[in-house]
């Protein structure tokens, strides 16, 4: 029963419900759910913005890295060892001490948002399919970063692996926005073989990114395993790194439905399982568990910050917790 499951965080069912007639190639948010969700982060941010920047190396956000900067921050007394190009000759004229000039270096937020568009992420039971859900995480970041004209970016996670360019503000939030919510075929045989690995998507990013960008990753995590945790750490070293895990409910516990077919994403393996059955509920529930506990325990481990939530919750309360500039 452990290993079943442990199988049935991966699979999809075929025969719960009558199926819906959808468009498969319809957006997963329609223009009126993504106005909304536009809306809604104006609302939340009424304080307002006084200062853009147009340029990547300067921002309105003090960093945290080291140089020489062009606003003003203060006069100290001269130290030895300091440059003397910066000497502040008017306090020195006046105090009859020597004094330096010290400037505060300012950069742009970047933010990178990675969105798993694969097979494991093509399912739901209410509401929403997963992929829905982290279109709706990755549009909620993007507005939320773009009133301080943070450069955002994005990467989306699937056979193709399309990068999206740096663009600050609104244009960069319209633009992951958009990627976000394209529609997502139905699955095939091919699309699951071609996923690229998550450890080669993960140190591409780490070549192409600034350092000490926001990267954002949101996905269910199903793929994860012992041998990303190489990429992972040497992205979260030079990178703010934080994730979502994105899960439906029925993948932590097993709802009772009576006997139902499903179907393994990855082998196309189907198997029957009686969902009536106490025990079975009890052991997939604390597979379950287990399960999620193991994967929050190697995030924490690489010192990743690692984000729940269900595919049919409110994402709007990630924007305080995960205090992205």
């Amino acid at each position: 029963m452990a290993k079943l499951a442990s199988l049935g965080q991966r699979l999809v069912a075929l025969s719960v419900g009558r199926p819906a007639a959808v468009d498969t190639h319809a957006p997963l948010l329609d223009a009126e759910e993504l106005a909304q969700l536009m809306h809604r982060i104006q609302a939340q941010q009424a304080a307002p913005y006084f200062r853009e920047s147009q340029h990547r190396h300067a921002g309105d956000f003090r960093s945290v890295y080291l140089g020489s900067g062009l606003d003003f921050e203060e006069a100290r007394p001269y130290q030895p060892g300091d440059d003397v190009r910066g000497m502040d000759w008017r306090t020195t004229a006046r105090t009859a001490r020597p004094h330096i000039k010290i400037y505060r270096e300012e950069h742009q937020p970047a933010l990178h948002v990675v969105i798993d568009r694969g097979p494991s992420m093509r399912f739901g039971t209410r509401t929403r399919l997963k992929v829905a859900q982290a279109a709706r995480i990755a549009a909620t970041l993007g507005f939320g970063a773009a009133r301080a004209n943070t450069c955002i970016g994005g990467t989306l996670w699937q056979p193709d692996a399309m990068t999206l360019p740096c663009r600050n503000g609104t244009a960069g939030a319209m633009q992951l926005a958009q990627a976000a919510i394209a529609p997502c075929p139905p699955l095939t045989d091919a699309f699951a073989a071609a996923m690229p690995l998550l450890h080669a998507l993960l140190d591409r990013l780490d070549a192409q990114l600034p350092r000490g960008s926001n990267v954002v990753l949101i996905s269910d995590f199903h793929a994860l395993c012992e041998a990303d945790m190489p990429a992972l750490l040497r992205l979260a070293s030079r990178h703010q790194v934080q994730a979502v895990q994105v899960l439906d409910v029925t993948e932590q516990a097993l709802p009772n439905v009576g006997l139902i077919a499903f179907q393994d994403v990855a082998s196309t393996t189907r198997c029957w399982v009686d969902t009536g059955r106490r025990e079975v509920r009890a052991a997939y529930r604390a597979q379950a568990s287990s399960s999620q506990a193991a994967q929050q325990a190697l995030f924490r481990r690489i010192g990743v910050r690692l984000h729940c939530l269900l595919a049919d919750a409110d994402p709007h309360a990630l924007l305080q917790e995960m205090r992205l500039p």
